[in-house]
């Protein structure tokens, strides 16, 4: 067989689109950190859209989408539906595209919020029309997430391979406290300082927590967590737990499993 009917009959490489919604764009920017292994990810792939590098319009055909920020427009919606039906493969990158993250805090009230931003002169046109912020998955399926704020580099390389590949994910369920690594030097309640750490789906790795600073919730909150027995922790360590309930919004306002917590 000849060189140029071995090029023929090698694969095409899977043509990747990267789109942004409502974010800081700064998961986007985490995946340029991966530079040491960059070339190697590109090699892979055919990275054919990436709005935060590029103003030509996305194609129309592509297999894998990766997707950052929530849907907080009409128009935004719109994008989501028509990309879905083109990919094979969604990746969901961020906590914003996960649980709406800090944009979700402004659900319920947007109109209000606007008005306070823009006043009489109203919301610009170009903002499109405003809807409650929320996660991807509130409109499409969702085939992989990337979590946390931002996404860990080497964690997306993953998710995109197996994305790339038709492998399997898991999702992980279990709460960060039981990859912590203050489960060897003395928990962060134990000192009577506020962690989130025991509601929030596990994954990062316990980044913050080993380098000493308390989780703040940003992979979101784990189907394994029981708010109310983390609130009572609070009370017995000498927490608020107007403080706890008042951070786990952050990063969980809209999830339905946190206003059901709150009826308790």
């Amino acid at each position: 067989m000849s060189n140029l009917e071995f090029e023929r009959e090698r694969p095409a490489a899977p043509r990747v689109v990267v789109v942004g919604l409502a974010s800081c764009f700064g998961c986007q920017l985490q995946i340029t950190n991966a530079e040491p292994y960059l070339l190697d990810v590109l090699g892979q792939i055919d990275l054919c859209y990436w709005q935060l590098a590029s103003s030509d319009p996305m194609p129309e055909e592509f297999d894998v989408a990766v997707i950052e920020g929530a849907a907080t427009t009409a128009e935004a919606i719109e994008t989501l539906k028509a990309v879905r039906k083109k990919a094979s493969a969604v990746i969901a990158v961020g906590a914003c595209a996960t649980t709406a993250g800090i944009p979700g805090m402004a659900a319920g009230n947007v109109e209000a919020g606007a008005a306070a931003v823009y006043g009489e002169a109203g919301v610009p046109e170009a903002c499109g029309e405003l809807v409650d912020p929320a996660p991807i998955s509130a409109y499409i399926d969702v085939d992989f997430e990337v979590l946390c704020c931002p996404i860990d580099t080497f964690a997306f390389i993953d998710v995109l391979q197996r994305a790339i590949y038709g492998s399997n994910r898991l999702p992980q369920t279990a709460t960060l406290c039981g990859e912590c690594k203050h489960n060897d030097r003395g928990c962060f309640f134990g000192r009577g300082i506020l962690c989130l750490g025991l509601v929030t789906r596990c994954g990062c790795g316990a980044r913050c927590t080993s380098l000493g600073r308390p989780c703040n919730g940003c992979a979101g909150l784990s189907p394994d967590a029981n708010v109310a027995a983390a609130r009572a922790v609070c009370a017995e360590s000498g927490v608020s737990v107007a403080a706890f309930d008042e951070a786990l919004q952050m990063f969980n306002y809209v999830n339905p499993a946190l206003s059901e917590a709150s009826e308790e």
